[in-house]
């Protein structure tokens, strides 16, 4: 066949996000894989006493302020995310999943599970995978919360619209170098303190000289109160210590 002949036939399969190419791929939904692969680490840990989020936030010139750069997310007082991938993709996700825990409040007086949130989002990505005139969402999320029974929680969003729970997770540029690092370091009975310091020091060991406290946000929620917390670079430089 003729070389131009077959880069035409594979740019047809490459540009329509409803196209299987000849060997079951849909490719428009792998780019947005490799997407996420480009964007910024975040890491999410599940520990004994609650979650613990952790994400760079990739500050480009010293003219930004950090502290504009929004790259954690509270969806309701018990659950919270981050994302890596395309940042103004994820903010639509988190849109529609804090208006739906409001609904979820208002209408039977309790918290929304973490799953109904996470499944709500995936069911919106996957429709981007099979419909004309849409492309997929090209960012990956991390989900954690404490349930109304204690019950703590950690889950990845992939583009595509799948979802897997975790006990520890990386996503972004740092996944390849970081989860040998979570596998090694990580323990399931370790509190959301040391969950907090461990995941600091994964992070300072892949940014390196990069590393500081003004790129890296710190989140969490603790079983006791189920309360979304921020930390500040104050309480971030006692932790690592």
């Amino acid at each position: 066949m003729n070389p131009s002949k077959q880069m035409v036939d594979k740019m047809g399969y490459d540009r329509s996000i409803t196209m299987f190419s000849p060997d079951g791929r849909l490719l428009q939904v792998e780019y947005a894989k490799k997407t996420v692969r480009q964007g910024s680490t975040a890491i999410g840990l599940a520990c004994k006493d609650g979650i613990v989020l952790i994400a760079d936030k990739r500050v480009t010139s010293k003219l930004i302020v950090p502290e504009a750069i929004e790259k954690t997310f509270q969806i309701d007082d018990h659950i919270a995310a981050t994302a890596a991938g395309i940042i103004s993709d994820a903010r639509v996700l988190v849109d529609r999943s804090q208006v739906r825990a409001q609904q979820h409040a208002v209408t039977y007086d309790g918290k929304i599970d973490i799953l109904s949130i996470v499944k709500d989002m995936c069911d919106l990505k996957q429709i981007c995978t099979q419909s004309a005139g849409l492309r997929p969402f090209g960012v990956s999320m991390l989900v954690g919360g404490v349930e109304e029974d204690g019950t703590i929680k950690l889950f990845v969003t992939e583009p595509y619209g799948l979802y897997f729970q975790y006990k520890a997770a990386v996503i972004g540029e740092g996944e390849t170098e970081v989860e040998p690092l979570l596998r090694k370091k990580y323990r399931p009975n370790m509190s959301v303190d040391e969950g907090i310091v461990m995941g600091l020091q994964v992070m300072k060991e892949h940014l390196k000289s990069e590393f500081n406290f003004d790129r890296v946000d710190v989140v969490f929620v603790k079983s006791g109160n189920k309360r979304y917390t921020k930390l500040s670079d104050d309480e971030l430089k006692r932790a690592l210590k």
